[in-house]
């Protein structure tokens, strides 16, 4: 049994990571920010400072991204930051003597134009086929896709067929 760790052990595909912004910065809306308690990939439970953000996979906030937060919007408290945009980017730092993959939070209130993803979501979450998923997500402008991506996860998950040789008899 070997002592190192796989760098597959830090990756919680249940929320959004370094990985997922694929090198691009992504600006986002917070809806809320709260004490939740998050399972791990490796099944660890710990309670975190988790923000939900719009049309995308919650965020695992640390201190220095909760601090670029308070900087940002001169406010300490997390209720305050509810509905505020923030722009992630994927860079790395030190972690158990490693260089990891993280996020990070610009230092720069970004200039955000209003997208009303609200239609492009009713769109995807009235697919009743994964062929029709796939075509009404591919139709979206690449920012609406950005915006949307929870939505079309959460869509693939319930319209996936289960595996019959997984299920319970």
């Amino acid at each position: 049994m070997s002592n190192k760790t796989h760098w597959k052990q830090y990756i919680n595909l249940d929320y959004i990571g370094a990985y997922a912004l694929d090198g691009k910065d992504l600006t986002v809306k917070i809806i809320s920010v709260a004490q939740e308690q998050v399972t791990g990939p490796n099944g660890k439970q710990e309670m975190c400072m988790v923000a939900r953000l719009d049309g995308q996979k919650p965020l695992i906030l640390n201190r220095t991204n909760a601090k670029t937060i308070t900087k940002l919007y001169n406010s300490p408290f997390v209720e305050d930051w509810s509905g505020k945009y923030i722009t992630l980017y994927p860079t790395t730092t030190r972690f158990g003597g490693e260089t990891v993959e993280c996020l990070r939070i610009r230092t720069v209130v970004p200039q955000v134009k209003r997208i009303d993803t609200a239609g492009a979501a009713a769109t995807l979450r009235a697919c009743t086929t994964l062929a029709e998923l796939q075509a009404a997500y591919t139709a979206l402008p690449k920012y609406v896709q950005t915006a949307t991506v929870a939505v079309k996860d959460d869509m693939k998950a319930k319209l996936t067929p289960a595996d019959p040789n997984t299920a319970t008899k």
